[in-house]
C-alpha cells in the first residue's frame, strides 16, 4: 500500500494520469461531498472487485483515511498491488 497526498492526487489529475479513484464512504456521504471517482461503499467492495483493473493505479479515499486502509487490505487479499491511500481522506481536501 502506498500513501498519496491531496497535492500528489491533484498533480495526477492535472497530468491526466491513468488511474482509478474510489470513494469507499456510504452513498449519502458521497452525495454530500466528494472529490470525484466512483462510489463503492466499503461493505460492497468485495462484491465489486470484478470492475476494478489489476494493472492500474487505484486511489482509495474515505472521510479520514481509516475505511480506505481497510478497503486496501481487502483488495490486497484479492491480488491488487497498485493501491494508494489518500492520506487524511476527504478531510485533507477540505483544509
Amino acid at each position: 500500500m502506498f500513501q498519496i497526498s491531496m497535492q500528489q492526487l491533484q498533480e495526477w489529475i492535472v497530468a491526466k494520469k491513468d488511474f482509478v479513484l474510489i470513494d469507499v464512504r456510504e452513498i449519502f456521504e458521497h452525495e454530500q461531498d466528494n472529490i470525484g471517482g466512483i462510489n463503492i461503499p466499503l461493505d460492497e467492495l468485495s462484491r465489486n472487485t470484478y470492475t476494478l483493473p489489476l494493472n492500474k493505479d487505484i486511489v482509495i479515499y474515505c472521510a479520514k483515511g481509516i475505511r480506505s486502509v481497510i478497503a486496501i487490505q481487502k483488495l490486497e487479499n484479492k491480488g491488487y498491488t497498485l493501491l494508494h491511500n489518500l492520506s487524511g481522506g476527504i478531510q485533507s481536501y477540505k483544509k
